[in-house]
């Protein structure tokens, strides 16, 4: 346990921070799992779905939850995993 009060406050920040990500993460997993389960049900919502996924991916990589480049290594996968599903 920190006793320096600057320290004390950081911990405080960091918490709050990581409960955010960690809801970040969790939508953004929670529509690319929709958009892979309404494109496997050939449901016409297939293309809002992915739609939603990707804005999500973009979002967490904008607000620095994921690296840019993870963000793209996750569409390009989720893409990948739709076409194939679709074809």
């Amino acid at each position: 346990m920190a006793n320096i009060k600057s320290q004390i406050k950081r911990n405080r920040q960091n918490e709050r921070l990581r409960l955010a990500n960690k809801a970040v993460r969790s939508e953004m997993k929670t529509r690319t799992k929709a958009a892979v389960a309404t494109a496997e049900a050939g449901s016409e919502e297939a293309v809002e779905a992915l739609r939603l996924a990707v804005k999500r991916i973009d979002k967490a990589a904008a607000s620095g939850v994921i690296h840019k480049n993870q963000a793209s290594n996750r569409k390009r996968r989720l893409m990948r995993q739709i076409n194939s599903i679709s074809a």
